[in-house]
């Protein structure tokens, strides 16, 4: 009596649907980095890794300062292809904690124009040591705009992502632009008060001098020191009147009694 073999079995797809759970996921990481490993292909071909401080244009697009002197810096120059790595971590085993991988393509940032003084300006918000170094002559500004992106949520949480998962909406983002500026130094100079209940009421942070450092259609960005916050608005916003009671109704929501 002869037995024929087993069907192989069919390998189950790791990758989920997207959903907007892992879409907020995505969003959260990559706005709340200060730091990622910038992977770019050498002259030779072979893959090379470096680690760049990161702050995100107002649509979310990655942003890097780097120095000509870095071979980073001459790879991208040859080839603008390139990946980031961003992996916050935390306690216990580094593989049970997310983390995401953008693929770009990199384009230098003249510096003269509205785009390089915008990209100047929220680079040294989020990165604010950089203003030791950041009129260097041999340093620029890099955008890498977004491709597609691979997240890891954690064991059995694998997702692969488009631009639009990610990035917030073009005109929303040129909105919230002309704004911004004089919005965060308002809410600075008048607003202190509710900048720590940001911090302290919805993000159960310590109590301290916290500062609004950015805003875009997706959250706010906070600042004490050298430590950061990431405060996500409960829906995009799409304009000054919409940021305006955003923030009001979380100032309201962080001064509630539990």
């Amino acid at each position: 009596m002869t037995t024929s073999p087993a069907a192989p079995q069919k390998r189950e797809d790791p990758i989920r649907p997207t959903d907007d759970a892992a879409r907020a996921l995505a969003k959260t990481l990559l706005r709340g980095a200060r730091f990622g490993s910038l992977a770019t292909l050498g002259r030779d071909g072979h893959p090379s890794a470096s680690l760049v401080s990161l702050a995100t244009d107002s649509d979310g697009t990655p942003l890097i300062l780097v120095s000509a002197l870095s071979s980073h810096t001459g790879n991208l120059e040859a080839d603008p292809r390139c990946s980031l790595l961003l992996a916050p971590g935390g306690k216990g085993d580094p593989l049970a904690h997310a983390r995401i991988t953008l693929k770009l393509q990199a384009r230098r940032i003249a510096r003269e124009g509205a785009e390089g003084g915008r990209i100047r300006r929220r680079f040294l918000a989020r990165q604010p040591k950089a203003a030791l170094y950041v009129d260097f002559g041999d340093f620029s500004f890099f955008a890498l705009d977004l491709q597609a992106a691979s997240l890891n949520g954690g064991f059995g949480k694998a997702y692969e992502l488009l631009p639009g998962d990610l990035l917030s909406d073009a005109a929303a983002a040129r909105a919230i632009t002309a704004m911004e500026e004089g919005a965060v130094e308002h809410m600075n100079a008048d607003h202190a008060d509710a900048i720590c209940a940001y911090a302290t009421g919805l993000l159960k942070a310590p109590d301290g001098d916290w500062r609004l450092t950015g805003l875009d259609p997706d959250g706010a960005d906070l600042a004490r020191g050298d430590a950061t916050l990431r405060l996500p608005f409960p829906a995009p916003v799409t304009d000054a009147a919409s940021m305006r009671r955003t923030l009001v109704e979380l100032a309201a929501a962080a001064r509630r009694p539990a």
